[in-house]
């Protein structure tokens, strides 16, 4: 798991600063009606921080627990659009610290437990690790040039 607390480290290192040297109106300018701004898709990855924070976690003590969400719906509900902008960014940063120092401290055996997730079959906490981190990335070049 070194790679993907190294690599989410980074991100919280790096991102904000260059997140915030965007305009307010490019950050919250939407693409179209039915498309998520740059504020927007940043929300959806607070909204992924939530959801991989339990799976992580739950992952652990329940047997193959199955948690999925429907990120529209939770992205449109939580109304990042009208939210303070050095809010949404400064708490998509401290939930991914956190995220960190959850991930560090996930005993090695663990890693191989599972969780049905919206794949088609059961993922392991390893994969869901990875996948967030990677998840993370594609939807972070969306927003900045990094």
């Amino acid at each position: 798991m070194i790679f993907a607390t190294e690599r989410l480290q980074y991100l919280c290192d790096t991102l904000p600063a260059l997140i915030k040297q965007m305009p307010e109106q490019e950050f919250s300018q939407k693409p179209a009606p039915n498309k998520w701004s740059r504020k927007e898709i940043l929300g959806h990855l607070i909204d992924s921080a939530t959801n991989n924070h339990q799976r992580f976690v739950r992952v652990q003590f329940e047997d193959t627990p199955f948690i999925i969400y429907d990120q529209d719906k939770w992205n449109t509900n939580s109304r990042y659009q009208s939210m303070d902008s050095a809010h949404v960014i400064a708490f998509w940063e401290a939930y991914n610290r956190h995220l960190i120092e959850v991930i560090k401290r996930i005993p090695e055996e663990n890693y191989l437990r599972t969780c049905k997730t919206n794949e088609p079959e059961p993922v392991t906490l390893l994969w869901l690790v990875e996948d967030y981190v990677k998840h993370l990335e594609y939807h972070l070049r969306q927003i900045v040039v990094y």
